[in-house]
C-alpha cells in the first residue's frame, strides 16, 4: 500500500490549538473523502511544546498514480490537483498550513512486526504491506531518516532493513514497527521512516526519549542496542522525529473510532 506522510506546521499566527481545530473540525471531512483514499489516518503530539511539528498526516492509496493525481509526486512540497475534494482539500491548506515548511515523503509501507492485538503472535513479515490491527489510540515514535554522509540511498536501505530492523523490532514495549520506503528515492525529502507504536507513552520516552531533542539515551535492552546500532547509517541530527497519539479517521471507506483518538 502506498502512503503519503505530510509533517504538518502550522501557518504563522495560528496556536496549535487552532491549528488542530481548524484540522479536526474543517480540513479532515474534506480530506478524507479525497479520491483514492482507502485509510486516513492522523498523529497528534504529546507534548506540543516540543514538539517538531503541529501533527502527521497519513494518507494510504492503493494505487501510486492515484495518489501522485490528489497530492502530487515527489520533489515538491506543493502541489495542484484539478478537480474532486483534492482540490477542495488543497485550497483548505490555504486557511492553516505552511505548505512550504511542511516535509512530506511517499512510501511504501512495510509492517515488520505487528502484535497490536494483544495475542503474542508474531506477523512480521516484508511481504506484509497492509496496516494489520487496530492502532488507533497507541503512542508512535516517527522518525523520518536521513542517511549519513558518504552512503547511497541502496545501502541506507540494505543495511537499515538488513542490520538494524531485526534490533528496533525487538525493542522493549514496541507492540507494532513499520519501516516506509520511499517510492521516489532521488526526489525524496527522506531515505525512509521508521514507526514505532506502543501502549504505554513512558516505554517509549525510556526506550526513544521524549520530545526536544533529535538523540536520546536508553539505559540499556534492545533500546541501547538500537541506538547504538543507529550511529553506522543515520545522520541523526539531521533526522526529524516526531511522538505523538495516533488518531484513526477512515478505514477501508468507513469512519471507525470515536474521533477522539481513544479505542
Amino acid at each position: 500500500m502506498y502512503k503519503h506522510v505530510a509533517l504538518l506546521v502550522r501557518q504563522e499566527g495560528l496556536s496549535h490549538e487552532e491549528f488542530v481545530d481548524h484540522w479536526q473540525t474543517t480540513h479532515t471531512p474534506i480530506a478524507r473523502e479525497i479520491e483514492g483514499v482507502v485509510r486516513y489516518q492522523q498523529v497528534l503530539p504529546t507534548d506540543p511544546d516540543h514538539a517538531e511539528f503541529d501533527g502527521l498526516a497519513e494518507l494510504y492509496f492503493e494505487d501510486l498514480e492515484t495518489l501522485y493525481d490528489a497530492l502530487g509526486s515527489e520533489g515538491s512540497r506543493d502541489y495542484d490537483p484539478d478537480q474532486g475534494k483534492a482540490k477542495e482539500a488543497r485550497e483548505d491548506v490555504n486557511n492553516f498550513l505552511a505548505v512550504e515548511e511542511r516535509p512530506r515523503i511517499i512510501g511504501e509501507e512495510i509492517v515488520q512486526k505487528d502484535e497490536v492485538d494483544g495475542d503474542g503472535v508474531e506477523r512480521s513479515s516484508a511481504s506484509n504491506r497492509t496496516k494489520s490491527g487496530d492502532t488507533d489510540g497507541l503512542y508512535k515514535h516517527s522518525a523520518f531518516l536521513v542517511r549519513k554522509e558518504g552512503m547511497t540511498h541502496e545501502e541506507f536501505v540494505d543495511y537499515w532493513q538488513t542490520n538494524h530492523t531485526p534490533i528496533a523490532r525487538e525493542i522493549e514495549g514496541v507492540v507494532k514497527y513499520n519501516t516506509v520506503i520511499p517510492t521516489d528515492p532521488d526526489h525524496a525529502e527522506f531515505d525512509g521512516v521508521a514507526e514505532l507504536y506502543f501502549e504505554d507513552l513512558e516505554k517509549l520516552y525510556d526506550a526513544l526519549g521524549s520530545e526536544g531533542s533529535r538523540d536520546y539515551d536508553p539505559a540499556g535492552g534492545k533500546a541501547k542496542e538500537a541506538r547504538e546500532d543507529v550511529n553506522n547509517f543515520l545522520a541523526v541530527e539531521e533526522r526529524p522525529r516526531f511522538i505523538g497519539r495516533e488518531r484513526l479517521v477512515k478505514a477501508d471507506g468507513e469512519r471507525v473510532g470515536n474521533g477522539d483518538g481513544r479505542r
